[in-house]
């Protein structure tokens, strides 16, 4: 399905990160592929628990907003994620919801291989390159494809609406949209 599932990881559902991923959003859509939005703000995601209940299930043991993606992830062919930088590192409960997906999927015909995506990193000096890193490793290891953009996929900001003065940011995170949108149209119509 030409469709890609934009993930908020960001405790603010109107913060700089949603606002990115909202615009990265109408960037996809313009380009001819359905986006859809998520925010975990409001949400609690615990930790992997090792059960291995997962496998041959199609979701997790631990019912939570982490099975509602599973779901969503399933009908899309692109995932993009944004979080703020805390502390030089993503939010804690957006890297607990990944490394779950990733289990789940990993234990269920591997449905993350091949789709389109990437994380995006918002914060208020630094850290967003090791956010990125650290983000990036659960497309990789699940086999996803990650295309590019001008610059790294991060922006400043710190109060909300802040991240529309880093205008270099934004551009590089709607071009990165566009290539995400791109290689999405490119699968799909290989399939045809």
């Amino acid at each position: 399905m030409k469709k890609v599932l934009l993930l908020s990881g960001s405790p603010r559902k109107d913060g700089n990160t949603m606002a990115l991923l909202k615009d990265a959003g109408r960037v996809i859509e313009e380009n001819g592929v359905k986006a859809e939005l998520v925010s975990l703000a409001g949400k609690k995601v615990a930790a992997c628990i090792a059960c291995g209940k997962c496998e041959g299930a199609g979701k997790c043991s631990q019912d939570d907003v982490v099975n509602e993606l599973v779901g969503k992830l399933r009908g899309s062919r692109g995932f993009i994620i944004g979080s703020p930088v805390y502390f030089g590192t993503p939010r804690g409960d957006l890297m607990n919801l990944l490394q779950r997906i990733g289990m789940v999927s990993k234990s269920n015909g591997k449905f993350l291989s091949r789709k389109v995506g990437g994380p995006v990193a918002v914060a208020r000096r630094g850290g967003h390159t090791v956010s990125i890193t650290e983000m990036l490793m659960f497309y990789l290891i699940n086999d996803m494809i990650v295309p590019g953009s001008d610059y790294w996929n991060m922006a400043f900001g710190r109060m909300p609406g802040e991240v529309w003065d880093d205008k270099e940011g934004v551009e590089t995170i709607e071009r990165f949209a566009e290539n995400v949108a791109w290689l999405v149209d490119l699968l799909e119509s290989e399939k045809t």
